[in-house]
């Protein structure tokens, strides 16, 4: 295969039955990412989340995956609520990582709200390997929100 014809991009969408103030608020405040991101049974579980959130602001996650511990940082590019939220994104699991691009974009229509992730800047094979957990993730959130909602 051409390396060109690559995609250095993962883009995946759901649908959540809330407000997509809702959303944003368990996208972005530090104690609600905590209690979802890492569902039961979950090899790779959230410990701690810490966020400046504004334009510029710096942000790092910590877990456990599979047992190991890796940390996840970045910082904000832009934030718009409830409809948009960009960072980058530097792993430390796997040798020779570079920054990539994360883009939530949500829409609401009637109480339901598109969530669409784009994660952008994947280069190598080795860097999108790594990173296709990523609709376990939007689950995890979907099931939070939506469990949440039913109360």
């Amino acid at each position: 295969m051409n390396a060109a014809a690559v995609s250095d991009t993962i883009t995946q969408e759901i649908q959540i039955k809330a407000p997509a103030e809702r959303v944003f608020t368990a996208l972005t405040d530090p104690e609600e990412r905590l209690k979802w991101w890492g569902g039961p049974g979950a090899r790779f579980k959230l410990t701690s989340f810490e966020s400046d959130l504004r334009p510029g602001g710096k942000w790092t996650m910590r877990a456990e995956s599979s047992g190991k511990p890796v940390t996840i940082r970045g910082e904000y590019r832009i934030i718009e609520p409830p409809r948009l939220l960009v960072f980058t994104w530097l792993p430390d699991w796997y040798d020779h990582a570079t920054e990539s691009l994360v883009q939530w974009d949500l829409e609401e229509h009637a109480g339901l709200t598109t969530v669409r992730l784009t994660h952008s800047g994947l280069a190598t094979e080795e860097a999108r390997n790594s990173h296709r957990g990523w609709p376990q993730i939007l689950g995890w959130l979907e099931a939070y929100i939506e469990q949440e909602q039913s109360i």
